[in-house]
């Protein structure tokens, strides 16, 4: 696969998208063979909120069973928590799952929320501090997959990364121990961190997660173009380019794409872009694990697993790991 490396890409964009990120990533990819783009970009507030209507899908397993594990195994894992400790959370969205630690963790000194979604990030931070007045919430609006400080406020005290959601799936499995090894260099030497991974289960549960009958998966997958004509000044027709998602067993994964499904010209930030009939935007994939497989995965990146907590049905798992 030739990738044009970015500089050119800068060359071509039109004038006040050269120093855009995702102006830059989105032209990269879409000029690639097969086409890709990391799927970070579809959490802009649009699609937060559409990713939140997911979660309560009654085809969508994982959060309702990660929820399930947090519950019921909630006091075993606030003992792997040191008193005093700082909760640092890689995505944290709504922040929804952290409260179940939350209401067990009363010795937490702060809650550190990390996300790119600056707007969403807040709104969350303002509605789980007036939940937990005697908290410190220090929100950070980063990319968490890049070099990002914590608050200066929090030195010296113990870390604990919180990674839930199983968006450790969402790496190639490669760059999932690069992401745990960052995490760890962000955490720190004796940090611990909670990570939810998704395990390999039947292929029809895995489809219909993603595809859900009310189509809010597809519109989740779509908004990213919209995000590119709101953005970007694209001209991408939403009718024009169809969600398909399914279970790839050789590779243990989900992949979801966007289909276009005409030959056609398209303009992201006064690029000209050609898709033929038929050809895929490779958005995501959401990688399926053992519990082996997982702490093999991340052993390499330097965690050692203290414990692992699975529901009745063996379809998600939490993992507490910990570093030397």
């Amino acid at each position: 696969m030739t990738v044009v490396p970015r500089f050119e890409i800068a060359q071509r964009l039109a004038p006040p998208f050269v120093n855009n990120a995702f102006a830059l990533d989105l032209v990269q990819g879409l000029i690639r063979k097969p086409k890709q783009i990391s799927p970070k970009y579809f959490y802009d507030e649009a699609g937060s909120a559409l990713f939140e209507r997911i979660t309560a899908l009654k085809e969508y397993y994982p959060t309702r069973t990660e929820i399930g594990i947090l519950e019921a195994r909630a006091d075993g894992i606030a003992a792997c928590v040191p008193d005093g400790a700082v909760l640092v959370e890689f995505g944290s969205g709504s922040s929804t799952k952290v409260r179940l630690l939350l209401d067990r963790l009363p010795t937490l000194h702060a809650y550190v929320p990390v996300d790119i979604s600056d707007e969403f990030l807040r709104s969350s931070a303002e509605a789980l501090q007036a939940d937990y007045p005697a908290l410190r919430i220090a929100p950070v609006a980063a990319d968490f997959t890049q070099p990002f400080t914590l608050p200066a406020a929090i030195a010296g005290r113990p870390l604990v990364g919180f990674f839930p959601g199983s968006t450790i799936g969402n790496f190639e499995p490669a760059d999932a121990a690069v992401f745990l090894a960052h995490a760890g260099s962000i955490l720190g030497p004796g940090a611990s961190m909670i990570v939810g991974v998704d395990l390999v289960k039947d292929a029809a549960i895995l489809n219909a997660a993603y595809d859900d009958g009310q189509g809010v998966t597809a519109a989740f997958n779509l908004n990213l173009l919209a995000r590119a004509n709101r953005e970007l000044a694209a001209d991408f027709e939403l009718a024009a380019f169809a969600h398909k998602a399914f279970f790839n067993p050789e590779a243990s994964r989900v992949e979801m794409h966007l289909a276009s499904r005409r030959a056609q010209e398209v303009q992201v930030a006064g690029v000209r872009l050609r898709f033929g009939h038929d050809e895929t935007i490779h958005t995501e994939n959401s990688y399926k694990y053992t519990p082996d497989g997982f702490r093999a995965l991340a052993a390499q990146a330097g965690w050692a697993s203290r414990a692992v907590w699975t529901d009745a049905e063996q379809l998600f798992s939490v993992h507490m790991l910990t570093r030397g």
